[in-house]
This record gives C-alpha cells, sequence and structure tokens, in this order.
C-alpha cells in the first residue's frame, strides 16, 4: 500500500514512476478526506521516482497546500537527482522542504513537533550527492 500511517499523525507517501505516481496521490487524498482525524504530517518517499510531469509537481503543490493548511509539515525524502533537476529548474526546490532520506524526514517531523514553521528547507546540494557524499553533478 502505497500510504503508510506510520503514527498518528506522521504518514508516508511511497510513490513510483507514472501510472502509478498519480494513483497513489489520488489514494492519499482520498484518505485524507475521509479521515475523521486531523490532517497529519506528510513524508513522501521518492526514492523510486526518476522522472516527474507537470502533473506530478501540480499534485504535490495540491498536496503541500493541503498539508500546510492544516499548519502540519510535508517532507520530500531521497529526491533523485533527476527528479531534484526538474525542481530546482522549476523554482520549487524553495518551496518544498527535503531530507535525504526517509528515516530523517521522521526525525525531523518528530523533533519540530506540530508548531513547527513552515518554512522550506533546501539541501546545499542534490539529495542524491548529500547523501552518498559525492559533489553535485553539474
Amino acid at each position: 500500500m502505497p500510504v503508510n500511517e506510520w503514527s498518528d499523525s506522521i504518514f508516508i507517501l511511497d510513490l513510483a514512476d507514472e501510472p502509478a505516481f498519480s494513483e497513489e496521490m489520488d489514494a492519499i487524498n482520498a484518505r485524507l478526506d475521509e479521515a475523521d482525524t486531523p490532517t497529519p504530517h506528510v513524508v513522501v518517499n521518492l526514492a523510486a521516482v526518476r522522472f516527474v510531469s507537470s502533473s506530478n509537481l501540480a499534485q504535490l503543490l495540491r498536496l503541500r497546500k493541503r498539508v500546510l493548511s492544516a499548519s502540519r509539515q510535508i517532507h520530500l525524502a531521497a529526491v533523485q537527482d533527476s527528479v531534484w533537476s526538474v525542481l530546482l529548474t522549476t523554482g520549487l526546490d524553495l518551496v518544498f522542504t527535503f531530507s535525504p532520506d526517509v528515516a530523517t524526514a521522521l526525525a525531523s517531523v518528530q523533533m519540530s513537533g506540530s508548531s513547527a514553521s513552515s518554512a522550506p528547507r533546501r539541501p546545499a546540494t542534490s539529495p542524491t550527492s548529500q547523501r552518498t557524499n559525492q559533489p553535485p553533478r553539474h
């Protein structure tokens, strides 16, 4: 299942390339619509995503808006270089908060609590090169 309820207040969304990406985004939105509980923090695991379309970016932005409007956090984790370059080109590297992996994103959400700032944090280098201690590719 693409949506994992890691805790009562944190969901992990494991995404893959299309067509699964759109289906999984629809699944989390449906799950949030059905929920009788407050909107959770969301960690989006992009480790298996190698390509994103403009529609995928729009879906991520809609999810971000929904989560932030509930004063919760959204983290994009394990972003591949091919996706990172699209996020840089579109300026979305300034909008989302990034973590090198899911465990770091979970720790960040837990440490900051629900009242944390929604200001995006971005890595100094691409998430993949930061994760492997390799210099960023240019």
